[in-house]
């Protein structure tokens, strides 16, 4: 989300597993998403900081401006009410 960044609005994604052992820092300033692909899926992860929020955001995870690639049909995912509501990465970045 850092707007002066070259790779401004576009995406990467891993699988991490318990076979490969990966973990996946998130810089500041970045967005994330992750999508669970087998029931009772433990997923950990720490912060710079104590949660607040009032600096929550997100982008709806199907914004067809990044064109992520979900693994799964559409039908198939099961996402928050919360997320269902996330606005565009247009609309955020224009926030920025």
């Amino acid at each position: 989300m850092r707007k002066d960044s070259k790779t401004f609005g576009q995406y990467f994604s891993v699988e991490l597993n318990e076979e490969n052992k990966y973990q996946l820092f998130i810089p500041k300033g970045f967005a994330h998403a992750y999508l669970a692909l087998q029931d009772d899926t433990l997923f950990f992860y720490k912060t710079d900081h104590f949660y607040h929020k009032k600096a929550e955001a997100g982008i709806i995870y199907n914004d067809p401006d990044i064109g992520m690639f979900w693994p799964i049909d559409n039908d198939k995912i099961i996402i928050s009410e919360k997320d269902k509501n996330l606005r565009s990465f247009s609309e955020i970045s224009k926030n920025l």
